[in-house]
């Protein structure tokens, strides 16, 4: 299909059509009225990651009353929601929204160049039928922090003789069946917690195989006090009121965590030994050698994977991979895992800046020489910026920030009649610390390739909902640091 001129330049083009995209699309149509935007997605229809993930069992790790947008309540009983509902909850945002038309698919974009002089982003996009090129003045991305291409496997030796199926989540097999089978999940992180406890329901056995244990926790998969106040007030209102409770609480275990590691500690194995009783090996299992938040940790929706764990269908080892055979797995004690089917539960691989080539004025953007300015912008970087949540609560409480932020700044350069904001770098760099602090694997493989951030605001990335609240919501635009410039040409007069 040919490219409608009309819309070949924007105000905003917005790279994503998952939760932060079509969350991006409503607070510009509230808070910017009357701005042009389109929505470039790769794929062919909407969703992102909730889409994309076909395995068993996929849900939140967050309660929905914080995932939710904060611009509509989440309605359904369960604050621990399935993909499919989460998915239903993203598609009935855009219809109600209107913003389906305004979403482009099958346009995955490759590269954008900024123009000073032009005051605009040159955004290239490959198509089915070739390349489709797109004007904007400021380039908002919203597609998330890791390639859909593929997820992580390691190479482990001997994979080629296993004569069983190995799958990964992130490319789930449709025609996977696995009722009655010996399943091995490598892994043990959330998406291996997932698994298990869904596949043991109908396999014939699975084991978690993990080289060290990681956090898990408990928590009802329905919030009662959250049902009680939706019957007792107007929906919005107990919406609002149960989101900042577990904001609220959120942060403060969090913080507790940081500053107690080791009563927090206790209090997860503590919780992990009352589920599985004084005969199972939780000291080798399920306590792990890093503190709680370290690394992001996992959730058992009312049990469900300690639940399997006493009913048989499911089991744990801690041990090491030496190679695959034609049946299984050889481990480095020396003992053999069975196995018809292995999952590698091995983590993603990131994805700098949505994997898109950046320039400006011609000059190639490195991500890891920017600094990342309040978790959004990059140092020298003008009209640009990622929607990125928190590692330590739910993704789009930090997403809806950066979202009003992208529309104040928007709506001041227009009020000044200026076309162009760009955190800027003077002098001599400040202190930095990588971008994110997380130890999981799949952090630190890729973390060297991103934009750092300084110790000090506004470079210094908040994991703190209250702080990002004041920066993003209340505070100045005009900070020292953010530069407007670059005034619209005044039009000629007739001669």
């Amino acid at each position: 299909m040919a490219q409608d001129r009309s819309e070949s330049h924007l105000d905003v083009v917005i790279v994503g059509a998952g939760l932060s995209g079509i969350g991006a699309a409503h607070h510009l149509r509230t808070a910017c009225p009357g701005r042009s935007f389109l929505i470039l997605e790769g794929r062919e229809t909407i969703g992102g990651t909730w889409d994309l993930f076909r395995y068993p069992g996929i849900r939140s790790d967050s309660d929905m009353y914080t995932l939710g947008y904060s611009f509509r309540p989440w309605t359904e009983a369960k604050a621990i929601a399935d993909g499919p509902s989460i998915l239903r909850y993203i598609r009935d945002t855009a219809r109600e929204d209107g913003v389906e038309s305004r979403i482009r698919f099958g346009h995955k974009v490759v590269s954008a160049a900024w123009s000073t002089p032009d005051a605009c982003w040159t955004v290239t996009a490959q198509t089915a039928g070739g390349t489709a090129t797109f004007t904007c003045n400021f380039l908002f991305l919203c597609g998330g922090y890791y390639s859909y291409e593929g997820g992580y496997t390691p190479d482990f030796p001997g994979m080629d003789g296993f004569t069983g199926r190995i799958v990964h989540p992130q490319a789930w097999p449709a025609d996977l069946d696995y009722a009655g089978k010996r399943v091995v999940v490598i892994g043990s992180g959330a998406t291996a917690v997932t698994l298990v406890p869904e596949m043991a329901r109908t396999a014939g056995h699975v084991t978690m195989l993990q080289r060290s244990p990681t956090y898990i926790v408990g928590r009802p998969g329905e919030d009662a006090q959250a049902l009680k106040l939706r019957r007792l007030l107007p929906e919005k209102l107990a919406y609002a009121l149960v989101r900042w409770r577990n904001v609220l609480m959120g942060m403060v275990f969090y913080n507790f965590a940081r500053r107690r590691p080791e009563r927090v500690k206790a209090a997860i194995v503590g919780q992990v030994r009352q589920e599985l009783g004084p005969d199972f090996d939780v000291e080798t299992h399920f306590t792990p050698r890093y503190n709680p938040w370290d690394q992001r940790l996992c959730l058992a929706p009312d049990g469900d994977f300690f639940a399997a764990l006493k009913a048989g269908s499911a089991s744990v080892v801690t041990d090491e991979i030496e190679s695959f055979t034609a049946t299984g797995l050889k481990l480095k004690s020396g003992a053999a895992l069975e196995a018809d089917i292995v999952v590698t539960a091995t983590g993603l691989r990131l994805e700098v800046m949505n994997g898109i080539a950046l320039s400006v004025d011609g000059a190639a953007i490195r991500p890891a020489e920017t600094l990342s300015y309040k978790g959004m912008m990059y140092s020298n970087v003008p009209n640009l910026a990622s929607a990125f949540g928190y590692t330590n609560a739910s993704w789009t409480l930090k997403c809806d920030l950066t979202c009003e932020y992208v529309c104040r700044l928007l709506n001041h350069m227009q009020r000044k009649g200026l076309r162009q904001c760009t955190p800027v770098l003077e002098g001599a760099p400040p202190e930095t610390a990588p971008w994110l602090d997380f130890t999981s694997g799949y952090v630190q493989r890729s973390i060297s390739a991103f934009p750092r951030q300084g110790v000090t605001a506004p470079w210094r990335l908040h994991q703190n909902y209250a702080l990002d609240l004041a920066s993003l919501r209340f505070s100045g635009l005009e900070d020292g640091v953010m530069k407007f410039s670059n005034p619209a040409p005044k039009a000629r007069k007739a001669a």
